[in-house]
C-alpha cells in the first residue's frame, strides 16, 4: 500500500534544527512521501536533504509580526499542496493554527510536535504575546489525537494541563561508534553547543574559566546574547580561555562534540518550559561518549540517577560550575566511559523512531 504525503511546517529556517531534520529522514526512509516547508528568518543557508524542502520568504523586520506573516503564508501554502491523502505534521505551537485549520477543513490528520512549552519560553514571559499563545495553546491543544514531545516531563506538564497524552519522543542523535582513543587536550576542552540564549548560564559558565587552569571554552552556536557575552569575555580578560565558533552544520558540530573532554548543560529555571527540558546537548555529548555537567532540574537529574554520566552543579554561581567542570576534568572521559557506552545504548534516535513510525502508522489509518 503506498504512503500517505507528510507536509512538515516549522517556524524555523531548517538549517540547524536536528530533530526536524531526523523525523522528516526517517519517515522518507520508511516510505512516506515528505515535503518540509520552513522559512527564512535568521538567514536561508544552503543544505541538501534527501527529501523536498521549502523555505517561506518574510518580509517582516520584527518576530511578533514574522509569526503572524509565516502563519498567513503557510496556510496559503499548505492550501495548494494537501488534500485527502495527506498528514500534516507540524512542529511547536507557533506553526499549529494554519495546520489545524486546513486540517479541520479537508478531514486529515494531523499529527503536532511540542519541541518545549512555547507559550512558557523565557523570551515571551510577562509579554501580550504570552496572552496570545497562551490562548491558542488553551483552544488547540485539547483538540489534538496525535501529539508528540521531546521530554517526560513535558508529556506531564500538557497532560496535567490539557488532559492530552502525548508521545514522548526524545531528541536523541542518531548513534555514533567514536574511536575509543580519547583525545589527550592541552589545554582541556569544555564545550557549549547550542543557541546562545539567556537562561543558559552561558555568562555563569565564562566567569567560570577565572577559577580554572589549563582550559579553553568553546561556545558553538549563535543567538541574541553572543555579543553581550563576547564583550563580558572582553572585559574579563578571558580571551584566551574562551572561543566562539558560530553557528555549525550539524555534521560539523558532531566532529567538534567529539574532541572535548567536558560537555555543559547547565540551563537555569527560566519557566516551565526550561525547567521540564531534556537539552539535545545532554544527548549529544553522550552520544560521543563525552561526561557533561547538568543543572538540578528534573529531566537532567533523572538522567544522572540513571547513569553516572557526569556531574550536578550545586548552583549557577561561577565557583560552583568550575568545582563541577574540575571533579569531570579529575576523573577523565575514560573514567566515565563505561557508563557513557549503557547510556549511549539508550538514547539513541534508533529506538526514538519505532515510536514515531507507530504514531505516523496510526495517523494513516484513522477514519475522520
Amino acid at each position: 500500500m503506498r504512503r500517505k504525503k507528510i507536509i512538515t511546517s516549522a517556524f524555523s529556517n531548517l538549517y540547524t534544527d536536528q530533530r526536524i531534520e531526523k523525523i522528516c529522514r526517517t519517515l522518507h526512509e520508511n516510505g512516506y512521501e515528505v515535503e518540509l516547508i520552513g522559512n527564512n528568518w535568521n538567514g536561508a543557508e544552503k543544505m541538501s536533504r534527501p527529501y523536498s524542502f521549502s523555505r517561506i520568504s518574510l518580509v517582516s523586520k520584527s518576530l511578533k509580526t514574522a509569526y503572524f506573516e509565516f502563519n498567513w503564508k503557510l496556510y496559503r501554502q499548505l492550501k495548494k499542496k494537501a488534500d485527502s491523502d495527506t498528514i500534516l505534521h507540524t512542529n511547536d505551537l507557533d506553526a499549529l493554527l494554519p495546520n489545524y485549520i486546513l486540517a479541520e477543513k479537508l478531514r486529515i490528520p494531523l499529527v503536532f510536535d511540542s519541541h518545549e512549552i512555547f507559550s512558557e519560553m523565557p523570551a515571551i514571559q510577562g509579554r501580550m504575546s504570552q496572552k496570545i499563545w497562551r490562548y491558542l495553546e488553551k483552544k488547540l491543544v485539547p483538540k489534538q489525537n496525535f501529539m508528540v514531545t521531546a521530554s517526560t516531563g513535558y508529556a506531564g506538564w500538557f497532560k496535567k494541563k490539557y488532559r492530552v497524552d502525548p508521545i514522548v519522543i526524545q531528541n536523541s542523535p542518531r548513534k555514533l561508534e567514536p574511536k575509543q582513543d580519547i583525545p589527550d587536550n592541552k589545554p582541556k576542552i569544555i564545550l557549549y553547543q547550542g543557541a546562545i540564549n539567556p537562561f543558559r548560564g552561558i555568562d555563569k559558565a565564562i566567569l567560570a574559566m577565572k577559577h580554572l587552569e589549563n582550559v579553553i571554552f568553546k561556545i558553538a552556536g549563535d543567538g541574541p546574547m553572543k555579543m553581550e557575552y563576547e564583550t563580558l569575555v572582553s572585559k574579563e580578560n578571558l580571551q584566551h580561555k574562551v572561543e566562539f565558533l558560530g553557528k555549525l552544520l550539524p555534521e560539523d558540530l558532531r566532529k567538534i562534540t567529539l574532541t572535548a573532554d567536558c560537555g555543559m548543560s547547565i540551563e537555569e529555571n527560566g519557566g516551565e518550559s526550561y525547567y521540564y527540558s531534556l537539552p539535545n546537548k545532554v544527548l549529544d555529548s553522550i552520544q560521543a561518549r563525552v561526561p557533561v555537567i547538568l543543572s538540578n532540574l528534573p529531566e537532567m537529574q533523572n538522567i544522572k540517577r540513571q547513569f553516572d554520566i557526569g556531574e550536578i552543579i550545586r548552583s549557577h554561581q561561577p565557583d560552583d560550575i568550575a568545582k563541577a567542570i574540575q571533579i569531570v576534568l579529575n576523573k577523565g572521559r575514560r573514567n566515565y566511559l563505561p557508563e557513557l557506552e549503557n547510556a549511549a545504548g539508550l538514547f539513541c534516535w534508533e529506538n526514538e523512531e519505532v515510536k514515531l513510525l507507530e504514531v505516523f502508522e496510526k495517523a494513516s489509518n484513522i477514519q475522520i
